[in-house]
């Protein structure tokens, strides 16, 4: 990107999180007027709402009556049903849609963005590469569109990040001279950046939380208690820490006690999508798929998907033994075990073992 001209931005990605995002980048690209052009295009996925297009809608009304209700969005945020036609321009692609469309995206993208454009990704999920490893969202993004990409993970649950609600986020960007661009683009008084050049271990962390987080709902549906729940998360994030250390050696420890690790691990298990349809699972006895569509208002659920393409990894390289929460939440979700079988599968977890120096294990 050339240094001196004013960057366009495109948000790809209209959701909850989209929106809400969309809220922020708006404002500061009208505040940092001498470093970005205030027109701030956002790829709407098209669909009927009260009998009205829903782009149209939130060109009029400034305001997402689907998956932002409440919200004003900024005037110079205009929504576009062709991702195309809002991407064209653009010198910075906020991605912000569910992981299981980023490779038709990239496909419909490809050869149509500006070659020195650069991402940032705010999608949290993997995907599932040759059936046996796992890829990067930011990876793919890079490797299909030729381009750039970084990552934007937290403790941010788009509703109280839209009532401007103070929280932390992190930005994985290893581009010292970007790095303070992006931070501009995203931060508010009530919306803190740090940024981290350990990108990897900022995206996994975005992924993994939201398997823990549908043990947390299992949790939460049988009533176990605080207790309980505290440990899922503890062992959760202990699991965490090792898949990048196996699968993506090289992080530092310290990230996950950025906004993106344990900050959005509590968050998630406390709120959020993932723990609330995995409590009712449990309560219900629904399947995970008619309580997506009931509960969620269009958007998509990312654990069990996630669980999923981890699980096929594990599988992979006989490793399933080391990941027991992983494990145990795919199978509930996949109904090969009932979720009251949730403590027996984690009782005897790796990391219920004796830490005293020279002790026997």
């Amino acid at each position: 990107m050339a240094d001196q001209a004013k960057k366009r931005v495109c948000i790809v990605g209209s959701g909850n999180w989209g929106s809400a995002i969309a809220k922020i980048v708006g404002a500061n690209a009208m505040k940092y007027n001498n470093k970005f052009e205030p027109r701030v295009t956002m790829y709407v996925y098209e669909e009927i709402v009260n009998g009205q297009k829903l782009t149209d809608i939130i060109n009029q009304l400034h305001e997402n009556v689907k998956y932002l209700p409440g919200h004003k969005l900024p005037e110079n945020v205009v929504a576009i049903p062709d991702v195309v036609e809002a991407a064209k321009d653009a010198d910075i692609l906020i991605f912000v849609i569910p992981h299981q469309f980023i490779r038709t995206l990239c496909a419909t993208l490809l050869d149509k963005i500006k070659p020195t454009a650069v991402g940032l990704s705010l999608i949290k999920g993997f995907d599932r590469g040759d059936g046996t490893n796992i890829e990067l969202i930011s990876k793919i993004i890079e490797k299909n569109l030729r381009i750039q990409c970084y990552v934007l993970m937290g403790a941010n649950l788009a509703n109280e990040v839209a009532e401007e609600k103070f929280c932390e986020t992190t930005i994985g960007c290893r581009d010292k001279r970007l790095a303070p661009l992006m931070r501009d683009l995203i931060q508010t008084p009530n919306f803190r950046v740090v940024v981290v050049d350990d990108c990897e271990s900022v995206e996994v962390c975005g992924a993994l939380k939201n398997i823990v987080a549908c043990a947390a709902g299992f949790v939460d549906g049988l009533g176990y208690g605080d207790n309980t729940k505290a440990a899922v998360i503890r062992l959760g994030l202990m699991e965490m820490i090792r898949f990048v250390d196996v699968f993506f050696p090289g992080g530092k420890l310290a990230t996950f006690f950025e906004s993106c690790g344990i900050a959005d691990l509590i968050t998630t298990c406390y709120g959020g999508r993932n723990r609330r349809v995995c409590e009712q699972y449990v309560k219900t006895g629904k399947t995970i798929k008619q309580l997506e569509d009931e509960l969620l208002s269009g958007q998509k659920l990312q654990g069990p998907a996630t669980a999923d393409e981890v699980h096929g990894m594990l599988k992979a390289k006989n490793m399933l033994e080391k990941f027991p929460l992983f494990t145990a939440v795919h199978r509930i979700c996949t109904d090969q075990i009932r979720p009251a079988d949730l403590l027996d599968q984690i009782r005897n977890h790796p990391e219920h073992v004796m830490k005293v120096e020279g002790a026997e294990k």
